[in-house]
């Protein structure tokens, strides 16, 4: 199961890391800035350690993003939830939408006391990333996996 889970995290986590990317420069801000403030949730003092911190930003993104990527994983090679590998976009999506609360009405809230509820902006970019940019590419991982495991 760990090839699965490697390959998802690659595809959902570079993704999601070069929208992040392009949502940072649109906003005229730096994306090494955005990197340290990813590093910053779990390593608070991250923000003030230059290259080495964008770099721990890089590392805690593609950590988070292995997390989710097993998690559907082993949720959907599960004895009774097969039917995932037949409906990847519906599984995917629903992971997306699970995976967008738990980040920014969960996590980002408890760690950095942000607002709720979001903007508008943000609740449709942040639902596009963890829908398209993460959830459809993990279950399309997860089913082709599956499909795999049924030969």
């Amino acid at each position: 199961m760990l090839r699965p889970i490697a390959i998802a995290t690659l595809l959902a986590g570079s993704l999601d890391i070069l929208f992040a990317m392009v949502l940072t420069l649109a906003y005229g801000r730096h994306i090494p800035d955005m990197l340290r403030y990813v590093a910053s949730g779990p390593f608070p003092a991250a923000t003030g350690l230059g290259a080495s911190g964008a770099a721990l930003g890089l590392v805690v993104h593609f950590a988070l993003m292995a997390i989710m990527a097993a998690a559907y994983i082993w949720f959907a090679c599960s004895a009774r939830r097969k039917h995932l590998a037949t409906m990847p976009v519906r599984g995917g999506i629903a992971y997306g939408i699970v995976t967008y609360a738990v980040m920014n009405w969960v996590v980002l809230p408890l760690r950095f006391d942000t607002p709720l509820p979001p903007k508008p902006l943000s609740i449709a970019t942040q639902l596009f990333a963890h829908v398209v940019l993460v959830g459809i590419p993990i279950a399309f991982v997860a089913a082709r996996h599956l499909k795999g495991r049924e030969r």
